[in-house]
């Protein structure tokens, strides 16, 4: 009832991408029950909006049940209409379904899984997790977290190459030709007009779609999708990879790309050890290295190749000098499309001259 309910907590239902707190308390209730939870009911103690959302708004909520006492819990809600990045993202729906047909059943230290609920009313999806204590961005940048996270990566692409035939788990998204070329299309179209400031760009995206095909032939695993530091959080040192939505079938390296981005040589070198001896104990495959320069280039794609991620204004900030009067997030943003240029500029030295 609202009168049982603080009111910081009925205050949360101002938001319409928030449920109401009735409908949160019948949400969770559906949810537990279902886990073969004996309790009454579950009392909601107080809501928090993720300050690090993304694609989807997320909160964390503080429950207490009569059986397991006071916990958090992970919200994510949407729908059907978002933005699927081209293939790359799948919903919320799409991320329940990698967290209990994938995750789930390797008893992985990714967060758990508690349920998903689908709301007839708003016909939103939500997907309920365990909330991780403590996570930190800035704690999940530094070399012991990234270098536990390469041999987690590795691990559990070793331990998924095998799983690829299982019918259950056939609804995972499958990168093909289409779907890579594509992003190298995109990014021409949206800075190859500039022939006099970026002259190698034409070249290094047309022979990235002539080395498609050793993407697709390569053997394939289950990846993250956007394994990047920050969405690994790192606790008690150990690492605990969320944000499964990008989750496809694709070349492990992809996951290692996006792992190193922006990392200096040395620190790039080391985590790639990491990884090689995590996944293949043995040694790994000889195309390795060829692969992953391939998904170096694929993944700065992705970033230039999306015209949703910047503005026409902000794309012709970033080869001039004239940011000054733009916003604090406008100049980073600026900086940061700055940084995948000069990245891939960077690879295009040795990259064109592969046959």
């Amino acid at each position: 009832m609202t009168s049982g309910l603080p009111r910081a907590i009925r205050d949360q239902s101002s938001f319409s991408v928030f449920p109401s707190s009735e409908r949160l308390i019948a949400g969770l209730n559906t949810v537990f029950h279902n886990n073969g939870s004996g309790s009454p009911g579950v009392t909601i103690l107080a809501r928090q909006p993720n300050r690090f959302q993304s694609t989807f708004a997320s909160e964390i909520v503080t429950c207490r049940l009569a059986e397991n006492g006071t916990f958090r819990v992970f919200c994510k809600y949407g729908s059907d209409n978002f933005d699927n990045g081209y293939g790359h993202r799948g919903g919320v729906s799409y991320e329940a379904a990698v967290y209990s047909k994938v995750l789930a059943p390797l008893h992985t230290s990714t967060p758990a899984f508690y349920g998903v609920h689908r709301e007839k009313k708003s016909g939103q999806t939500w997907l309920l997790l365990e909330y991780v204590k403590g996570a930190s961005q800035d704690t999940s940048k530094t070399n012991d977290a990234v270098t536990h996270a390469a041999r987690w990566i590795g691990r559990f692409h070793a331990a998924n190459e095998e799983r690829l035939s299982s019918t259950r788990l056939r609804f995972l998204r499958r990168y093909d030709a289409s779907y890579y070329v594509g992003w190298a299309r995109r990014t021409q179209q949206l800075f190859g007009h500039w022939r006099r400031e970026l002259p190698w760009l034409p070249r290094i995206c047309a022979k990235f779609e002539e080395l498609v095909p050793f993407l697709l032939q390569s053997r394939k695993t289950i990846i993250h999708g956007e394994y990047y530091p920050t969405n690994v959080i790192y606790q008690n040192r150990t690492s605990r990879p969320a944000d499964w939505q990008s989750t496809a079938v694709a070349v492990g390296q992809i996951d290692l790309a996006a792992l190193t981005q922006n990392w200096p040589r040395q620190m790039i070198r080391k985590l790639t050890l990491e990884y090689k001896r995590s996944r293949w104990p043995k040694g790994e495959p000889d195309e390795f290295d060829r692969l992953f320069g391939v998904a170096r280039v694929y993944m700065i794609l992705r970033w230039l190749g999306d015209p949703n991620l910047a503005s026409p204004a902000i794309r012709r900030s970033i080869l001039s000098r004239r940011t000054r009067q733009r916003s604090t997030a406008s100049r980073l943003l600026v900086r940061k499309y700055r940084r995948f240029i000069e990245l891939l500029n960077s690879e295009a030295e040795w990259y064109v001259d592969w046959s």
